[in-house]
């Protein structure tokens, strides 16, 4: 699949440059533009889509998707994510998938898979409205951050704490547990709450900016104002 990445690592957008009747998936919202004959189909994850398995998420939310296929000859569509920050793509070979946050999905190119990671909810894996997927198969994976990208490689046994609002994702051959950070009086004014500790051998991706820290300091702002007129 031909791609570019432009504006990093600010302001990154994909370019992707689709051949006739080739096609890439993508987060439902991540559009910005495409040619006009491009034509976007909208769907759940579901068995009908990839051969995924049915994606339905906490609170009865399902995991929309966009399929865009170029037709009547090649086609470029650019697509974005919410948060000002970096896009990478990752690479998923069989046996070499990774563990992703779902916030952090932008697109895919059609022989990757996306399932939920089951038992991480019903260890609280994650917690505070973290929601992860699994991405397997044989492709390329384009996820986004809020901020830029940080990127571990570790050994064998190699071990990495990392706080869940930056964690972006691990690869599938790490192991991970998640921990309270330090005891309950750390948890409660830390301000980290729950960590991830992360054991080698494989990748680990942070984003270098946290956006519950960046809400509540915009709140920091703007609250004062917002009661004040609300006298």
């Amino acid at each position: 699949m031909k791609y570019e990445i432009k504006y990093s690592p600010s302001y990154s957008l994909l370019v992707v440059n689709l051949d006739q009747d080739e096609s890439i998936t993508a987060e439902s919202g991540a559009l910005t533009y495409m040619d006009p004959n491009i034509e976007a189909l909208t769907k759940k994850r579901e068995k009908s889509l990839l051969g995924s398995i049915g994606l339905k998420l906490i609170g009865g939310q399902s995991f929309w998707v966009n399929q865009y296929t170029a037709k009547n000859g090649p086609g470029e569509i650019g697509l974005v994510a919410a948060p000002v920050g970096d896009i990478e793509k990752l690479d998923i070979k069989p046996g070499q998938g990774f563990v992703i946050q779902k916030s952090a999905y932008i697109a895919s190119s059609q022989d990757v898979d996306l399932d939920v990671k089951w038992e991480g909810f019903t260890k609280g894996l994650f917690g505070q409205g973290l929601f992860m997927l699994k991405a397997k198969g044989n492709g390329s994976l384009f996820i986004n951050t809020f901020g830029a990208i940080d990127t571990h490689n570790l050994a064998s046994g190699q071990k990495l704490i990392v706080d869940n609002f930056h964690l972006v994702g691990f690869s599938e051959s790490c192991e991970y547990k998640v921990k309270k950070f330090g005891g309950l009086k750390e948890t409660l004014l830390g301000g980290e709450g729950l960590v991830t500790e992360i054991s080698g051998p494989g990748e680990v991706h942070i984003q270098t900016k946290n956006l519950r820290e960046f809400a509540d300091w915009l709140w920091t702002l703007l609250g004062p104002k917002v009661r004040s007129r609300s006298r």
